[in-house]
């Protein structure tokens, strides 16, 4: 059976599919990395890839405590050869440091948010589900959507509509959230799509919710996500051991500009080499199987020196 025909056939409801397993594993292991860290393990699916294709040793990171539940009931198999922690990746260099390593030979970052917690109401990340306004990936963090959009001045909320979600009618909408929450808290995520609907009208071209970029930019807010990517790519080379890759999947520009620029500039140094000048996008069939994948960029470098 095919790597990728494995993982359709372990694939359950319960589990996200990961995306370009195949080509993430024959990136990762071709160098038969001693430690592989995955930075965002989710519910396991890249890491069970390498792992059957390499004898490496894993450390699994994940801001999502339910997602880490998971993952270490698919990854059981491999039993000591796994470590899964709670943390984000910003601590990438303190979780390697805390189980004896100094170097990785392969790291991921798949920058997506999982099904897994994008399909719970409770979690508050979709429009297409009611839940609490929350989108916290690490449930300890305090601050909560509801915290932004009920406690934020207009400005500011016009500002991270903008820079985060591209959205055009920033003002517009934070204008409207701030009439709302004069009459009461904006507690659910129905209310806040339809402000956001009431705002800008119920469809777009495309069929594209109204509220889509809304969701996005402060989903990326609430948990700090260029801030983190930023720490990421600044300090996750530097992990690396001679031969070692680093690949991250990004899904929209705002987190695949940093990604390709920080990989170009590396790689037109010295000590790494740039082995993506195109991202890897998803082959059609894949798309077919899981349209999430549709817009997922693949890039990777490798350490070339000491």
């Amino acid at each position: 059976m095919s790597l990728v025909a494995a993982f359709e056939a372990e694939i359950s409801g319960r589990l996200h599919e990961p995306v370009m397993v195949a080509e993430v594993a024959a990136l990762l292991s071709a160098h038969a990395p001693i430690l592989f860290v995955d930075a965002t393990v989710g519910t396991g699916g890249h890491a069970a890839a390498v792992l059957r294709t390499t004898g490496a040793r894993m450390l699994g990171l994940d801001r999502d405590a339910d997602a880490l539940t998971a993952a270490a009931e698919r990854l059981a198999e491999f039993g000591d050869r796994v470590t899964l922690r709670q943390a984000n990746f910003t601590e990438l260099d303190g979780a390697m440091a805390g189980c004896g390593y100094s170097q990785a030979g392969a790291i991921l970052a798949d920058l997506g948010m999982s099904s897994f917690a994008l399909d719970d109401p409770e979690r508050g990340f979709s429009f297409r589900h009611d839940g609490p306004l929350d989108m916290r990936m690490d449930r300890r963090d305090p601050i909560r959507a509801y915290d932004i959009v009920n406690e934020q001045s207009e400005p500011e909320l016009a500002r991270i509509l903008h820079d985060y979600g591209d959205e055009r009618a920033a003002r517009r909408i934070a204008r409207m959230i701030v009439d709302a929450r004069r009459r009461r808290a904006i507690e659910r995520t129905s209310e806040l799509r339809a402000i956001v609907e009431r705002a800008l009208g119920s469809h777009r071209r495309g069929a594209v919710s109204p509220a889509t970029r809304t969701f996005q930019a402060l989903r990326i807010a609430v948990n700090r996500e260029v801030e983190c990517l930023g720490a990421l790519l600044t300090r996750g080379p530097a992990l690396l051991a001679p031969r070692g890759r680093m690949a991250v999947i990004a899904y929209h520009s705002l987190e695949d500009r940093p990604v390709k620029e920080r990989f170009r500039e590396l790689g037109g140094g010295t000590q790494y080499a740039l082995l993506t000048p195109k991202a890897i996008k998803p082959s059609d069939a894949e798309i077919s199987r899981n349209p999430r994948a549709r817009s997922a960029r693949l890039r990777c470098i490798e350490r070339t020196a000491q």
